[in-house]
């Protein structure tokens, strides 16, 4: 299946923006489509592209100094990633003061998705609170930006400790475990498994697997 073009985005752009009364002409100035309406003052801009990239960006943006009303449009996403990352890129033109369309070019569909205007990102205290909780326990600074996923946290940080324990005095309560490493949370940690490390060997007691062994 080929590539759809800009071009095909127009035709069902034009007939949304008709459909909301609207008179609209394409490629006026700079901008990719156009559309007025009686009594309004300022255009209505669409810049279309195939897929979003910083180019279709950076053209919505420049837009903006002509109205407010800036929107871009893209072809409506294909499964569960495409939509992840179409959602990203909706999230990124609220930012930007941008509305987003998509075009469901098998039958012309329109779905708007985000309206130009100004954004103000809510804060998470949930996240906040994970961030500052993993800046807090995490010890020294193991890590080198861009890791490209080998990651050492605060949670892999506290299995080497039960680990360490482990490889020196064998079998262990959980709780003399903890209470030896300070890791609060350490019977859990090593009922969870999350690394293949550990294993029961009797209740509440715990040794290293032949993985946590030879790591």
């Amino acid at each position: 299946m080929s590539k759809p073009a800009e071009t095909d985005l127009y035709a069902p752009v034009k007939s949304w923006l008709v459909g909301l009364g609207y008179e609209v002409k394409a490629e006026v100035g700079t901008a990719d489509v156009v559309a007025l309406r009686d009594g309004d003052s300022a255009p209505v801009i669409v810049e279309l592209k195939a897929g979003f990239s910083l180019t279709l960006l950076q053209q919505a943006v420049a837009r903006q100094a002509i109205s407010d009303l800036v929107y871009v449009a893209v072809p409506r996403w294909a499964g569960k990633p495409g939509w992840r990352a179409f959602k990203g890129n909706v999230g990124l033109c609220k930012r930007l003061g941008l509305g987003v369309v998509s075009v469901r070019l098998k039958d012309g569909f329109v779905q708007v998705h985000a309206d130009p205007g100004p954004f103000q990102p809510r804060k998470s205290k949930v996240k906040t609170g994970r961030l500052l909780s993993e800046f807090a326990r995490r010890e020294g600074d193991p890590n080198t930006g861009g890791t490209n996923g080998k990651l050492i946290t605060a949670y892999r940080q506290d299995a080497e400790k039960l680990r360490a324990y482990l490889a020196e005095h064998g079998p262990s309560r959980g709780a003399e475990v903890a209470k030896s490493t300070g890791v609060g949370k350490a019977t859990n940690m090593m009922a969870i498994n999350h690394y293949g490390w550990f294993q029961r060997v009797e209740r509440g007691v715990y040794d290293l697997t032949e993985a946590g062994r030879s790591v």
